[in-house]
């Protein structure tokens, strides 16, 4: 809500405000200054020509709605802070676990597999995932036959299709779902795990350092473990 700052000098009420207010919120009214203003209108009206009650009123709710405004603003920023705080330290105790996200490789060690999921839009006749090396060769062929709409998990033992355990190192995945007749590439996530975890000073987002992709969101993380 802005006010003249002419007629609240003409009215006295100005140069107190204006020594204690910041440059930048100069013009801006506090309710102590509205009310004092309000009180002052009142008693210099025409006592022949009163202010009618409904623009008393109407001057009330208008002050009332801008300074509930701001209170409501406020509150959202305290809300928002609380918010990115508990994501910072959820986020920090992500350091050397897993984490399902979308990305298509994933690295293979002496032991163990590679975890996945495929996000399913409707349900597929026939699903299956292909596993090739850094020459692009097809290393395994995982079937997955006929799946429902939604998130569907698959594992890779880390064996090759001839019986043979595939060499440690980093490994493509690539999605296939049949539907009516027609093939679509559905999305794939993998389990991968987060190696650091950081707090972007631009826009106070939470970054995840995923080992063996790179850097991504921490909103982009759609399962933990």
């Amino acid at each position: 809500m802005s006010v003249d700052l002419n007629m609240l000098e003409g009215l006295g009420l100005s140069s107190t405000n204006t020594q204690r207010a910041d440059k930048s919120q100069q013009g801006e009214l506090g309710q102590e200054d509205f009310f004092k203003l309000m009180i002052t209108q009142l008693q210099n009206q025409d006592p022949f020509e009163p202010m009618e009650n409904g623009d008393f009123l109407g001057q009330m709710a208008q002050f009332g709605t801008v300074n509930g405004i701001g209170e409501l603003q406020k509150s959202f920023e305290g809300i928002a802070q609380s918010v990115q705080s508990a994501q910072t330290l959820q986020a920090a105790s992500l350091v050397d676990r897993e984490v399902l996200v979308p990305v298509d490789m994933a690295g293979l060690g002496p032991e163990g597999g590679v975890r996945g999921a495929l996000d399913l839009k409707s349900s597929a006749e026939e699903v299956t995932v292909g596993v090739y090396d850094a020459a692009g060769a097809l290393v395994r062929r995982i079937p997955m036959g006929a799946q429902a709409s939604g998130m569907q998990s698959f594992h890779w033992d880390g064996m090759t299709d001839q019986g043979e355990r595939a060499p440690a190192g980093v490994y493509e995945f690539r999605a296939n779902a049949v539907r009516d007749g027609s093939s679509e590439q559905p999305e794939l996530l993998l389990n991968s795990r987060v190696e650091s975890v950081r707090t972007d000073q631009r826009n106070g987002g939470i970054k995840l350092q995923i080992e063996g992709f790179g850097e991504m969101d921490f909103s982009e993380v759609r399962r933990i473990g």
